[in-house]
């Protein structure tokens, strides 16, 4: 009987190699009975697209999905030195997101060009394609995680990690001997005194945010499990990019020359799945390839085609702008570093 570790294994690579598969297969099929209506029914049209989505998928499975997956398991030296970047979701971006988001501008450029307006695919990348990338990056997220009991890095997911109660004597008797120093130590002593409270007042809000500070019957409550904070993350990572492939699905915009825009910075922004969610590159990368880029396109959408998104994604994006500049660039200014009561 195979271990939890290898049924675990073989979960995660089965639904990794579905999410791969089925919106290629799905996006082809879609395409393939486009072009037999426009070809008066013709089956010899939709059986060669459909023999082509079958070849692309076998040669891709076998020539780099699987030896893909085969050098990473293997190669333990491999997992330890790739620390910021995730070569299974690059791969899977290329393999199977690219592909499909270059299916449906064939198709919109297809019908604009027919003057045909049969479909939009307004459902198909917003509900399968980004869905299937979506439970690819859970995987490789969750991964580090035991699916059964509580999870093994449960402290080191926390807000305030690490023991609370075993520092609140030593803090103030540090402080307590450098303030006999008086004279010039003075000052510092009052700056580690400040340093002091913080840490017992931090430590006191690690502890009443613990489960071992409530014992009630609601203590449920105030239990967090990095798992499931995983899957909202996630999904809330990927809402901007939803609503904007959303946009592009409307036909006011999809049988428009917009339609290419929009589904290519959709697609570059898509790329920072390939950075791990803890590198501090990813905050860059967030503003450069989707909070500035989706702000000027969302605004010249709204100037022509009328609100045809909310402009709560706008005010997100301008926030997101303008806190980026001024938190990390402004603020190490000489005006802007200043004490004061801000």
């Amino acid at each position: 009987m195979p271990s939890g570790r290898t049924v675990k294994l073989l979960l995660y690579e089965l639904v990794q190699f579905t999410c791969l598969c089925v919106p290629v297969f799905v996006v082809l099929e879609r395409f393939a009975s486009l072009m037999r209506s426009m070809r008066s029914n013709d089956a010899t049209v939709y059986w060669l697209v459909v023999a082509v989505s079958i070849a692309y998928v076998t040669t891709v499975t076998m020539f780099i999905w699987l030896p893909l997956k085969y050098f990473i398991l293997k190669s333990r030296s491999f997992l330890t030195d790739v620390s910021n970047w995730r070569p299974v979701t690059l791969a899977f971006v290329v393999l199977s997101t690219l592909p499909c988001f270059a299916i449906v501008l064939t198709i919109s450029k297809v019908q604009a060009n027919a003057g045909i307006y049969h479909d939009s695919f307004s459902d198909i990348p917003v509900s399968l394609v980004l869905f299937a990338l979506l439970c690819v990056d859970i995987v490789e997220r969750i991964r580090p995680y035991r699916l059964t009991g509580q999870a093994d890095s449960l402290e080191s997911d926390f807000e305030y990690p690490g023991p609370v109660l075993t520092h609140l004597e030593q803090v103030p008797s540090v402080s307590a001997q450098l303030q006999t120093t008086g004279g010039e130590n003075g000052s510092i002593s009052e700056h580690l005194g400040d340093m002091s409270r913080f840490s017992v007042s931090r430590s006191s809000s690690a502890y009443l945010y613990s489960s071992q500070a409530h014992s009630s019957p609601l203590h449920w409550l105030w239990v967090r499990d990095p798992r499931h904070g995983l899957f909202v993350d996630t999904f809330l990572f990927w809402l901007d990019t939803v609503e904007m492939v959303r946009v592009a699905g409307l036909e006011a915009i999809f049988y428009s020359p917009w339609v290419f825009p929009v589904y290519i910075l959709a697609y570059l922004s898509m790329l920072r799945v390939v950075v791990t969610p803890n590198s501090p590159v990813l905050v860059a990368l967030g503003v450069l390839s989707q909070d500035l880029p989706y702000l000027v396109v969302r605004i010249s959408l709204i100037g022509i085609f009328g609100h045809v998104t909310p402009v709560l994604y706008v005010m997100k994006n301008l926030l997101g702008c303008l806190s980026f500049v001024y938190f990390l660039l402004l603020t190490k200014l000489k005006m802007f570093n200043r004490r004061s009561m801000f």
